[in-house]
C-alpha cells in the first residue's frame, strides 16, 4: 500500500502547530507538508509557503508531493472575523472551495475540515446541545463553518470525496498564544498566571462554555481520520466535547497553584457571541460511531497547562 502524504494548511495556527507534530510522528517527517502564508523556520521537515486562496498554488503542491490527505486548518476565527465580516466570509469559503476542488480533481483520498461550536445560534438547547439542531450562527465565522459543513456533505454525496469534520469547542493549549477566538480567555489566563500578572476577562464570571484540551482535540482529529469510511455516519460535522466551565471556575482551579492570582471582568462584544453558544455538548454520536472519549477534565488540564507554561517561560522568557 502506498504511503499517505499529508498536506496541512494553516500549520502555524494554534491547532496546526500541534497537529503537524503529531502527524509527523504518525506518518514520518518526510510525509507531512506543513504550509502557511509566511515562512516558519521552527518547523522541522517539509514546509511550503502557501496562500490557500490560490487554487493553482494548492494544486502545484498536491501534485509535487502526491498528497493523499489534506487537513484544512486555515481560517479567520470568530472574534477577529467580526472586524471584517465580508473578507472573513470570502477567505474562509474560497479557501475551502479550493481545497475541495483540488482534492476532487487530483485523487486526494481524504479531507479534514474543522468546524466549531460557532455554528450554533441562540435558539438552540444550550445544555447538552444535540448533534443536529437548527443552525443559525451569530458570527460570520460561524456562518462560514455552517456553510462549510454542508459543502462537505455535498462533496461526499455528489463526488464521493471523503470529507470529515469535527465541531471543536474552545481549544486550550500551551503550545501557542491566543489566535483571535471568543474562547481564548481560557488560554491567555494561564500565561498571565504563570507570569504573576492579573487578568482582565472579556467574558463575565458565569459564562459557561464547552472546552477541550489540545491533546484531546488533536487525538480526536486523528482518530476520526483513521476510522473506516463505513463507520462515519455524520458527513456534516461531529459534535465533540471535553469539559464545560466558566471563567470563575477556571480562575479557582488556577488559584490552587497560584493563590495570589487575580482576575477582573470587563465583558466586551465577545460576551454576546458567547451567549449564543452552547454551555455543554452532546457528543454521543461520536462516541457511538468511533468510540470518542476525552481524557482531560478541568483539574487535569489546569495542572498540565501550568506545568508546561512554567517550563516554557523558565527556559525561554517571552514578553506577551
Amino acid at each position: 500500500m502506498n504511503q499517505d502524504v499529508i498536506l496541512i494548511t494553516g500549520a502555524s495556527g494554534q491547532l496546526g502547530i500541534v497537529l503537524t507534530e503529531k502527524l509527523q510522528e504518525k506518518y514520518g517527517i518526510a510525509n507531512v507538508i506543513a504550509t502557511d502564508l509566511r515562512c516558519n523556520t521552527e518547523f522541522k521537515g517539509q514546509f511550503e509557503i502557501l496562500d490557500v486562496t490560490d487554487f493553482d498554488a494548492i494544486k502545484t503542491i498536491v501534485l509535487k508531493y502526491q498528497v493523499t490527505q489534506i487537513y484544512h486548518m486555515a481560517a479567520i476565527l470568530s472574534a477577529k472575523g467580526e472586524g471584517s465580516p465580508l473578507s472573513t466570509w470570502d477567505i474562509n469559503m474560497s479557501t475551502f472551495f479550493n481545497v475541495l476542488e483540488v482534492s476532487r480533481l487530483n485523487q486526494v483520498n481524504k479531507v479534514f475540515f474543522p468546524s466549531s461550536i460557532a455554528v450554533f445560534g441562540d435558539n438552540i438547547q444550550r445544555e447538552n446541545t444535540p448533534q443536529s439542531p437548527n443552525l443559525t450562527p451569530t458570527t460570520v465565522y460561524g456562518i462560514s463553518k455552517a456553510a462549510g459543513e454542508n459543502w462537505a456533505n455535498y462533496y461526499y454525496k455528489k463526488y464521493g470525496l471523503d470529507v470529515r469534520s469535527l465541531r471543536y469547542p474552545g481549544v486550550i493549549g500551551y503550545q501557542s498564544l491566543p489566535g483571535g477566538g471568543t474562547t481564548d480567555y481560557a488560554v491567555d489566563i494561564f500565561h498571565k498566571a504563570v507570569n504573576n500578572e492579573a487578568y482582565e476577562c472579556f467574558l463575565n464570571a458565569t459564562t459557561m462554555l464547552p472546552m477541550i484540551y489540545m491533546e484531546d482535540a488533536i487525538r480526536a482529529t486523528i482518530e476520526l481520520m483513521d476510522v473506516p469510511k463505513e463507520k462515519i455516519t455524520i458527513r456534516t460535522s461531529y459534535n465533540i466535547a471535553g469539559m464545560s466551565f466558566n471563567p470563575k471556575q477556571l480562575a479557582l482551579s488556577i488559584e490552587k497553584s497560584y493563590p495570589n492570582f487575580q482576575m477582573t471582568y470587563q465583558p466586551d462584544f465577545r460576551q454576546d457571541i458567547a451567549n449564543s453558544w452552547p454551555m455543554s455538548i452532546d457528543d454521543s454520536q461520536a462516541k457511538n460511531d468511533w468510540n470518542w472519549q476525552p481524557k482531560y477534565n478541568l483539574e487535569l488540564m489546569t495542572a498540565d497547562m501550568l506545568k508546561n507554561l512554567e517550563n516554557k517561560y523558565n527556559s525561554n522568557p517571552i514578553t506577551i
